[in-house]
């Protein structure tokens, strides 16, 4: 079977249940933003080598987003079901991770910081971006299709941008790089203020 169909070459592509949509619609933009993201795990996790910590739970999270690519990529007003898993732990399992790599962390996560550090750093940096803007698309899916967006999608995808801002700190402080500090967070920036 051949890898090209033809059937995208006027700007439409297929959706769950056989539907055609434009290729720039809020659907397909989402769902591209985080096919990006997908990928550029793939390309943190082959420079972390096979025998790294974080593996698993990335392998995890790619697996996860397949899955949800998937459901986002189905019209509510679809009659086929998709018998896809749903990550309903994702956020959850993001908390957990993030609680135990900054109980690790020698310092407090109260800046805003440049991207980079090191090449493991600056990989979850370009995730943590590519993840926000899925986000961003994934909140204008939801104004036009709310009923194809379910609640723990949004949840989840919210949790991935934190979870690799945290990753790139972990890496960081295990590698011994210190942080580009940009300024404190606007909520310690008010208590500093009012002590």
């Amino acid at each position: 079977m051949k890898i090209y169909t033809r059937k995208g070459d006027t700007g439409m592509t297929g959706v769950f249940g056989g539907k055609r949509e434009s290729k720039d619609s809020a659907r397909i933009e989402c769902n591209g933003a985080l096919d990006e993201a997908n990928s550029t795990i793939g390309l943190l996790r082959s420079k972390l080598g096979n025998d790294h910590e974080w593996q698993q739970n990335l392998h995890k999270i790619q697996k996860d987003l397949m899955d949800m690519m998937s459901h986002l990529a189905r019209p509510s007003d679809s009659k086929k079901e998709n018998p896809n898993p749903k990550p309903i732990d994702g956020a959850d399992f993001c908390e957990q991770w993030m609680d135990d790599m900054e109980s690790k962390i020698s310092s407090p996560s109260d800046y805003f910081l440049l991207p980079g550090g090191n090449e493991i750093s600056a990989l979850c940096h370009v995730c943590r971006t590519q993840i926000r803007r899925g986000e961003r698309r994934l909140v204008t899916l939801m104004h036009e299709d709310p009923a194809s967006v379910e609640e723990y999608v949004v949840a989840y995808i919210n949790r991935l941008s934190d979870l690799f801002f945290t990753m790139a700190r972990a890496e960081m402080d295990k590698a011994g790089v210190a942080e580009e500090k940009w300024q404190l967070f606007l909520y310690k920036r008010k208590k500093k203020k009012t002590t």
